[in-house]
């Protein structure tokens, strides 16, 4: 499946959200939410006001959002706390609490564990049937 993929960044004041595949569509919000709306409803603007629509928005598709960590932090701490982030990664929760106040930014290799636990707590909870 095609896949389109959208950057999600907070900047000093505000969420901005763009394509990162696709030249041309930008959105943003104050919060994550609004900024992902903000960027879905880009995508139906461009495609219902231009002639020349890329394929990769052409059909089904689907959006994979890329977050820098301060904001996927900020936009899911009310579902992960930084001690159930520590269990899920071996990262000490006050580095947590730095990366989430954007008062460090983590390495490359920190920030890949961070997705890879999150990646492999997914695939357990798509596992699980009720």
């Amino acid at each position: 499946m095609k896949t389109v993929k959208i950057i999600i960044e907070r900047s000093k004041d505000m969420f901005s959200a763009y394509a990162e595949n696709i030249e041309g569509i930008y959105g943003g919000g104050d919060t994550v939410a609004e900024a992902k709306k903000s960027i879905l409803d880009a995508i139906e603007l461009y495609k219902k006001y231009n002639s020349n629509i890329p394929s990769l928005i052409k059909g089904k598709y689907e959006i994979v959002y890329k977050f820098d960590v301060q904001s996927l932090l900020n936009y899911y701490k009310g579902v992960f706390t930084n001690a159930a982030l520590e269990r899920i990664t071996g990262i000490n929760q006050k580095q947590f609490q730095h990366y989430a106040t954007g008062l460090k930014k983590p390495r490359v290799t920190q920030a890949k564990k961070i997705e890879s636990a999150l990646h492999s707590l997914g695939s357990e909870l798509m596992a699980v049937e009720l």
